[in-house]
């Protein structure tokens, strides 16, 4: 059975989720990878403050972000995101072109070539 929480602890716990990952020094930032992270292929940094929670949704700001030069060739498949002292914050995010956690402009990522996220969104369950 599903676990159910009123609205104004959902907006409460995410609105913590941006509170840690804006908890560093700098912004915080979302690492784009293969499978399971056998590669970091792009790290893309976040406003600060990174994001906005509606009821139950949080939804990152200042959207699109760009990595202007991406660290390594291969298929997106999973994001995590880190505050700006590196500690993981969220991980297990969706990442496609469209209707996942991390929207990108493309999932086939190359090597020195730009990467954007058009848009971001976590859903309190």
């Amino acid at each position: 059975m599903a676990v159910n929480y009123r609205t104004s602890l959902k907006t409460t716990r995410l609105t913590d989720v941006i509170t840690d990952i804006d908890s560093g020094p700098g912004a915080g930032f979302i690492e784009i990878g293969t499978t399971a992270f056998g590669s970091i292929l792009a790290t893309i940094t976040l406003a600060d403050p990174c994001g906005t929670v509606t009821t139950d949704v949080l939804t990152f700001s200042s959207m699109p972000r760009t990595d202007s030069s991406a660290d390594n060739t291969g298929t997106a498949a999973v994001a995590r995101i880190k505050n700006s002292s590196g500690t993981v914050i969220v991980d297990g995010l969706t990442v496609s072109t469209s209707g996942a956690n991390i929207n990108l402009n493309t999932v086939s990522i190359v090597a020195a070539a730009a990467v954007e996220i058009t848009s971001g969104t976590i859903t309190h369950g």
